[in-house]
C-alpha cells in the first residue's frame, strides 16, 4: 500500500496531466455518447478519448503491459477524485471495459489478452454480449444456440434477445452449446465478429423510442477455433464469472474503474432550472434531496471501493448483488430528481422549445426503468444474496 506521502505525489501528477489534456470545453458535461458502446466520438471528446486511452487511465487498474493505466486501487481511487474535482467524465466504457475485460484477465491466454484488451482501453471495438434466448433467460443454461465443432473452426446457428447494442456492435462474446447431452459442461465461451456472414441483427424498439436492445440471428456462421475462450464444453463457468463483473461493472464499481456520471452534475442542473436565493438553492425539499442522494452516493462509492479491493485479491463475489439492486434503486431516484428538476422542459419528447440535453434526460429517465431488470433482475439479485451470502434456505 503506497504511503500518504506518496499519494500525495501522485495526486498532484495526476492533477497536472488532467488539467493539461482534459479539453475544458467539456467541463461538467456528458459525453454524446459512449466508445466502446457504440459511439464514434468528434471533435473534442474525440480528443480526450484518444488521450485518456492512450494514457490507461479508461481502465486504470488494469495491466500497463495490455494498455491499462497499471495503477493501484489507490492511485485509481486519486484518479476518480481528480477527475470529478475538475468535472471530467471518461467517454471511454462499454462491456468491453465492465466485464468482459475483467473476465478476460482472469481466464484468458496471453495472446488473447493481448489481441484484445488493447482496443477495448482505447474504446476502438464495440463488444456486444450474447447470453439471453428465448426459453433461457434467468435459466440461462437452458440455451439451445449450437456451436458445431468442425475441427478447425465452429459453425454456429440460433439465436439471442435482448442483446444490448449489437446493432452497433463490431463483436460479441457469449455462451453458446457445444455438447447437446449436457446442460452444464456442454457450454463454451466463444467470440465472433458481428459482420460474419449469417449474422442477422434486428432491432427492438422500448417506450423511449430507442432500441438498444435487440434480436440476434445466426445462420451457419463460421467462427474460428481462436476464438474459444478457456476449454470446450466448460464456459459455463466463465460465463457465471462473468456476470459477476456485470452486476459489479453496472453498480459501477468493477471493470476498468472509469469514471461515469455518478451524482456530481446534479448541483449544475438543479442551479440551471430552480435557481439560487442567498446562496442557497432556492427549493429547500428540493435541496435535503439532492443532499441525501450525494450522502447515498458517496456511501454506495465506499463500498464500491470495499467490494472492487476484495475482488482484486479473491474475484467477484456473489454479494456484488447489493450493489446492483442499489445502484438500480439509486440511479433510478436520481434520474427522477433530473426531471423533476427539469419541471415542464424535462417533458419533451421533441421539438424545437426543448434542448438536445433535455430530450436526452427524458429518454435516460424512461431507460432507467429498465435498470431493475438488466444484469439479474432486482428479485433474482436478492435471492443470489439470501442463497449465496446470507445462508437462507429456501431460495
Amino acid at each position: 500500500m503506497a504511503s500518504a506521502q506518496d499519494l500525495d505525489a501522485f495526486r498532484e501528477e495526476a492533477r497536472s496531466w488532467l488539467e493539461e489534456n482534459f479539453p475544458e470545453k467539456l467541463t461538467h458535461k456528458r459525453p454524446p455518447g459512449i466508445a466502446g458502446f457504440g459511439s464514434k466520438l468528434t471533435g473534442d471528446w474525440k480528443v480526450w478519448q484518444d488521450r485518456i486511452g492512450q494514457k490507461g487511465w479508461s481502465t486504470p487498474t488494469w495491466p500497463a503491459e495490455y494498455g491499462g493505466g497499471g495503477l493501484t486501487p489507490d492511485q485509481a481511487s486519486v484518479v476518480q477524485q481528480e477527475m470529478r474535482a475538475l468535472g471530467a467524465i471518461s467517454p471511454i466504457g462499454g462491456f468491453g471495459t465492465m466485464m468482459w475485460g475483467p473476465t478476460l484477465l482472469d481466464v484468458g491466454t496471453d495472446e488473447q489478452k493481448k489481441r484484445y484488451l488493447p482496443p477495448i482501453i482505447r474504446g476502438e471495438i464495440h463488444w456486444c454480449q450474447g447470453y439471453s434466448e428465448p426459453g433461457a433467460g434467468s435459466d440461462l443454461a437452458n440455451l439451445q444456440s449450437f456451436a458445431e465443432d468442425m475441427g478447425d473452426h465452429f459453425v454456429l446457428n440460433g439465436s439471442k434477445i435482448w442483446t444490448s447494442g449489437a446493432l452497433e456492435a463490431d463483436w460479441m462474446y457469449g455462451v453458446f452449446r457445444t455438447d447437446r447431452d449436457n446442460k452444464y459442461e456442454g457450454i463454451s465461451f466463444l467470440t465472433l465478429d458481428m459482420k460474419s456472414p449469417g449474422v442477422e441483427v434486428k432491432p427492438i424498439t422500448l417506450i423511449s423510442g430507442e432500441s438498444p436492445f435487440n434480436e440476434v440471428f445466426f445462420t451457419d456462421v463460421v467462427v474460428p477455433k481462436e476464438n474459444l475462450i478457456g476449454e470446450k464444453n466448460l464456459g459455463w463457468n466463465i460465463g457465471k464469472r462473468l456476470l459477476l463483473h456485470e452486476r459489479q461493472g453496472i453498480a459501477g464499481s468493477g471493470g476498468g474503474g472509469g469514471v461515469m456520471g455518478g451524482s456530481f452534475d446534479l448541483e449544475h442542473v438543479a442551479q440551471d432550472y430552480i435557481g439560487l436565493e442567498d446562496g442557497k438553492l432556492a427549493d429547500g425539499a428540493m435541496r435535503e434531496r439532492i443532499a441525501s442522494q450525494k450522502m447515498f452516493a458517496h456511501a454506495y462509492a465506499l463500498t464500491g471501493r470495499r467490494f472492487g479491493e476484495e475482488a482484486a485479491v479473491h474475484g467477484p463475489s456473489p454479494a456484488v448483488g447489493i450493489l446492483k439492486v442499489a445502484w438500480a434503486r439509486d440511479n433510478q431516484n436520481r434520474q427522477e430528481l433530473v426531471v423533476e428538476m427539469l419541471g415542464n422542459q424535462g417533458l419533451g419528447w421533441g421539438g424545437n422549445e426543448f434542448t438536445p440535453e433535455e430530450l436526452r434526460n427524458v429518454r435516460t429517465w424512461l431507460r432507467s426503468k429498465a435498470n431493475s431488470i438488466e444484469g439479474g433482475t432486482t428479485e433474482i439479485n436478492l435471492n443470489l444474496v439470501a442463497k449465496r451470502v446470507l445462508g437462507l434456505k429456501g431460495y
